[in-house]
Parts: structure tokens; C-alpha cells; sequence
């Protein structure tokens, strides 16, 4: 279904917004191989509009916003004449390894940070070893959710993360060609949910330069007790390990049947193999079975409880519902296994506690998922967080957020201009509440 015609279904209270927010981004995480069409509409709760404001359905927004690279183009030889500027082939190998020396558990993506935005490049393999062309694996860019540190094997169009990634302002592009000069401002760095990384400057690097980078080391992160690769998995028989891998395969090729055929023979041969059961869970969302990867992502949970992508998904599931109280537990879960680096398990907290009327645990999850989400993956966060401060009658704080939010938007988006009348009514209220509190002017003497 178009965004259009999605947000035409939303409800105009601001509070049942928080139920479209959910579902429209959900629809908008699916660029490709089915998605989530499934039929949940919002609900319209009691209580009329936060703050004054009359609602409406923002929507989410497809993508990231974008910015201009840091460089001129390569191609424009009047602004970059230096032979740095040329486009040439520039290649990377080396090899991620543990604290304890050995490969991580599962592959790990291969990041290239440019002032601060991530662009995944690269996968491990199960040795921990990479090699790669930059900007040149668009099969990687497929996969890899940009900023993506919950080992997600299915990418940004994956449900759950809807569709935040993207390339914003980052060094170089992937079909244009990669020049030395985009390297300026640039690290390399592995990435894994619940652990930190090594970074590797890239800064003055050429391209005749030794490929080998040599290795980078991911040291747990200290009070993440979650974990996204289950010990489950290391005890898997031969041939359940086996049809997992060639799973994973399928699923990243977003061949969705072959993969769930794969996975559902993995946790056959081996039941407790709950990593086996997360991805099944992903492509059952993929193939819009929502039931059935519920299912899924129980068993896996029954089989590691430590698991954090279950529990996310399990959020964004009952979101779909408007089951805000499920919503609300499972991604409170989610948040106390790992703080840091799921920052959607925050966002579904905020509008769950939103729909719930519990304003102060609807703003201190938003406030903790602005904080753990420095990339601004999801921007809506700060709209949510607007509402909800509307809501507790913090006008000045209401606008600022929904100002902040309306910043990152191009000028498009399906909720601009929504979001730009409940400034506006934000504004008319503050100065009317302003001209309400002066003290009247008292009537002049006369003598």
C-alpha cells in the first residue's frame, strides 16, 4: 500500500497518531520481497488531542534525509583539479577477531564511517576475515542496515528498523566511484551488538597503499547481558548448522521461500537452535506471516532467553496490533539486555507508553532512544517525543522537538506538513497563554 493512502487511514487524534506512527513504519520498512501489508489500522484512544493540538497521521518517513557529500564531485574537474580527486579502485583485507583471539560468532558487517555516518561495505567471514572493493559491494549495501549494530542479516528494508538507514552526506558513492580525497574524515570499523570496535583511520590512504589494514578487535561492551548469536548455536549438529547458513544466504538474496524451507529444516534437525529460529522469524515477517514468526520468535526466546532481536521484533509485532501493553514489556526487555544499541526497542517503548497514557515513561524512553541514536535512524523518535511533551503541556520543549524532527524531513514527506500546523497551533497557544498572563493595564488617573 502507497504511504498516501496509509496515512489517509490514520485518525486525526494526536494520540491514536502514535498508532499509525507504528504502522505506516512498519509498511515503510518493506523496499522489497513482500512486507508487512497486513491489515492493522490505528485505534482511536480516548482523550482527544495532546496539548491542544489536533493530531493527524505523519507517517513515516522512507529513507533517510539527505546531505550533500563533504567534497566536491570527482567528475568536476574545475573544482577538484588534484590528482587525489581521481576515481580509482581502492581495496581493504583484514581480519576482526574477539578479545580471547578468536572469530566472532557470527559475521560481523565491515563499516565505513565518514564524519560520523556508517556505510557498510563488507562482511566476515567465519574465520573473521574480509577483503573488499570500497563502495563497490552493492550486494553488502543490500544487506547491511546502514548504522546496523543488532546483527540484522536482512538489511534496511527489514521490518522493525523501517527503512532509516541510508547513505546521508557519507564519503564517495557507491556507482560514482570512490576518490583518495573522500577518505579524509573516514574510519574503518567491524560491528556487533554488545560490543565496541577498533577503528582504523583511512585518512591519507591511497589507492597503491598496502590493502591490508591488519586486524580490529571487538571488546564487550561492560552491562549488556543481551546477546545477538546464541550459544544454542555453537552446539548445532553439522548438518542443522549447515541448512542455517544457506538460510541466512537466501534471506539476504530475499529469496524468502528457500530460506524459510532452509531454516525450518535447521530447527527440525536441532530444536534448540535459537538463532535458527530468530531468522525464521524474519522471513515469515518478510513473506507478511506475523502469526507465524510470532511463533518464531517465541521458540527462540524458549531456547535463549538472552536473545535481544526477538524481543524487538516481538514489540514491533504487537505494535501492528495496537497491543501497546505487550509492546510496551517486550521492548522494556529488550532495552534492559541491551541499552545501546537498539534504538527502535525505544522508539515502540515511547509510543507504547504514549498510547498508554504513561507520559513519563513515554519521555524517558524517547529521550534515552534521541541519546542512542546519533545517527538519527529514526527521527520520528523526536516527533514522539514532541507529542508526548505537548501532552504534559511543555510547549517551548513540544516545539522544539517537533521543529527538530521537522529539520530532518525533505520537503515532501508525507507528515511535513502535518507536523508544520501542530507547530503552528504550538505557537498560537504559547502566545496566547502569554498575553493571558500579563497583568491587565490599569486605567490612567485623572486629577
Amino acid at each position: 500500500m502507497h504511504y498516501s493512502a496509509l496515512v489517509a487511514r490514520c485518525s486525526l487524534t494526536a494520540i491514536s497518531l502514535t498508532a499509525c506512527i507504528t504502522l505506516v513504519f512498519a509498511q515503510g520498512s518493506r523496499g522489497g520481497g513482500g512486507g508487512n501489508t497486513g491489515s492493522a489500522g490505528s485505534t482511536t484512544a480516548p482523550g482527544g488531542t495532546p496539548g491542544g493540538i489536533p493530531g493527524g497521521s505523519p507517517g513515516s518517513v522512507p529513507g533517510s534525509t539527505s546531505r550533500p557529500p563533504s567534497f566536491p564531485s570527482p567528475n568536476d574537474q574545475r573544482q577538484t583539479p588534484f590528482p587525489t580527486d581521481m576515481q580509482r579502485p581502492i581495496f581493504f583485507s583484514g581480519k576482526v577477531m574477539m578479545e580471547d583471539g578468536t572469530p566472532p560468532p557470527e559475521p560481523v558487517v565491515i563499516e565505513r564511517v565518514c564524519n560520523g555516518n556508517p556505510r557498510p561495505e563488507a562482511y566476515t567471514d567465519t574465520k573473521g576475515r574480509f577483503s573488499f572493493q570500497l563502495g563497490q559491494n552493492a550486494a553488502v549495501m543490500a544487506d547491511a542496515s546502514v548504522s546496523n549494530t543488532s546483527g540484522d542479516v536482512f538489511g534496511p528494508n527489514s521490518p522493525g528498523m523501517g527503512g532509516m538507514g541510508g547513505t546521508r552526506g557519507m564519503g564517495g558513492s557507491t556507482r560514482g566511484g570512490i576518490s583518495e580525497r573522500d577518505l579524509m574524515g573516514c574510519e574503518l570499523r567491524a560491528s556487533l551488538a554488545g560490543y565496541r570496535s577498533e577503528s582504523v583511520n583511512l585518512g591519507g590512504r591511497r589507492s597503491m597503499d598496502n590493502p591490508d589494514i591488519g586486524v580490529i578487535i571487538l571488546r564487550r561492551l561492560a552491562n549488556v547481558e543481551g546477546l545477538t548469536f546464541s550459544a544454542t548455536s555453537a552446539m548445532a549438529p553439522k548438518d542443522a548448522r549447515k541448512a542455517f547458513e544457506k538460510g541466512r544466504e537466501q534471506a539476504r538474496k530475499k529469496k524468502y521461500p528457500e530460506a524459510r524451507k532452509e531454516l525450518e529444516k535447521a530447527v527440525t534437525i536441532y530444536p534448540k537452535f535459537a538463532n535458527a529460529w530468530q531468522d525464521l522469524g524474519r522471513v515469515l515477517e518478510s513473506m507478511d506471516q506475523p502469526a507465524e514468526a510470532k511463533k518464531a520468535y517465541e521458540q527462540a526466546l524458549a531456547s535463549d532467553g538472552k536473545l535481544v532481536e526477538p524481543y524487538v521484533q516481538l514489540a514491533f509485532l504487537s505494535a501492528r496490533e495496537n497491543d501497546w501493553k505487550t509492546c510496551a514489556a517486550d521492548s522494556e526487555k529488550a532495552l534492559k539486555l541491551n541499552p545501546f544499541d537498539f534504538p527502535q526497542a525505544y522508539f515502540y517503548n515511547a509510543v507504547a507508553n504514549l498510547n498508554l497514557h504513561n507520559l513519563d515513561a513515554a519521555e524517558k524512553s524517547a529521550r534515552d532512544g534521541v541519546k542512542a541514536d546519533p545517527q538519527k535512524r529514526i527521527p520520528k523518535m523526536r516527533h514522539v517525543l514532541g507529542i508526548v511533551l505537548a501532552q504534559k503541556n511543555d510547549v517551548s520543549g513540544a516545539m522544539e522537538q517537533m521543529k527538530g524532527y521537522l529539520s530532518m524531513l525533505p520537503e515532501n514527506a508525507p507528515d511535513a506538513a502535518v507536523v508544520k500546523g501542530q507547530i503552528s497551533q504550538l505557537e498560537k497557544f504559547a502566545q496566547s497563554q502569554n498575553s493571558q498572563s500579563k497583568p491587565p493595564t490599569q486605567p490612567e488617573q485623572q486629577d
